[in-house]
């Protein structure tokens, strides 16, 4: 499991980024880190057929270990509805399974445009910041239930943490930004167990792995990511008191679709 200097110093400033963006504009770490892990394991030389199913596990497992922090952070400050993150919680994990067990049968290249298409998605809604037209209250058991496997699902096939998605749902019920933002941090780790779990059994007989993966999971980057991360974002949010945020978010916007269209692409 040794990493080049080179390598680790890559890993090493990816997670800090991820952290500082995570914390300074509310956004998952994994909509940089995949991009970059993709970049990075071609530059390893892993293989085509494999680097996205790399990047998208890997990315997942950092995630695990960010998700911890951050929805203990906002737990301390009540910022969490643990009721609505328990009956999203169900249909979180089957989505996030059934979609990482089915990445299997999935091309490097399909999973780059869809990435590609939800990264510029996500610049769209970072950008202008739209509000919905229409807001509702929180759907029952059932509807919820749907809700978690979508969010689920998608995230782990793009290998993030759901925020994306889990706090334009949870604000249009009616929850305030503050309890969204929370109550997606604490959703994000079930979605990156379940979507880690299954991209590792997924991968698990894969041929042609490089040491130190476990299935579709590169530890070694998975973990100085995370650590990495989990110590910048902290540093992002207090940063987010003093530094022109909106201006930051379009920026980033332009960013995210830059790498997504070079992603489709790359295809």
């Amino acid at each position: 499991m040794d990493v080049a200097p080179d390598i680790f110093i890559i890993y090493l400033i990816l997670g800090m980024v991820a952290g500082l963006m995570a914390g300074l504009l509310g956004i998952g770490g994994g909509l940089i880190i995949v991009p970059v892990l993709v970049f990075t394991f071609v530059a390893q030389q892993f293989g085509s057929r494999l680097e996205m199913h790399l990047a998208v596990a890997t990315s997942l497992a950092s995630v695990v270990f960010t998700a911890v922090s951050s929805a203990w952070a906002h737990h301390r400050r009540g910022a969490v509805r643990w009721d609505v993150v328990w009956r999203l919680a169900p249909g979180i994990a089957m989505g996030a399974l059934a979609a990482g067990w089915s990445a299997r049968y999935l091309g490097s290249d399909v999973l780059k445009v869809m990435f590609g298409v939800f990264a510029c998605l996500a610049a769209g809604n970072l950008a202008w910041e739209r509000g919905p037209s229409q807001q509702r209250d929180l759907p029952g058991p059932a509807g919820l239930t749907l809700a978690g496997t979508v969010i689920g699902a998608i995230s782990t096939l793009v290998g993030i943490g759901g925020g994306t998605m889990t706090v334009p749902f949870l604000a249009w019920c009616r929850l305030d930004m503050r309890t969204a933002v929370g109550s997606s941090a604490a959703c994000g780790f079930p979605i990156a167990v379940a979507g880690t779990l299954a991209m590792m059994l997924a991968g698990w007989d894969e041929p042609g792995l490089p040491v130190g993966a476990t299935g579709y999971v590169y530890w070694p980057a998975a973990l100085i990511v995370a650590l990495a991360s989990i110590f910048a974002a902290p540093v992002g949010a207090r940063l987010a008191h003093a530094m022109p945020v909106r201006t930051l978010r379009r920026v980033f916007a332009v960013l995210l679709i830059v790498v997504g269209v070079k992603l489709i692409l790359s295809a």
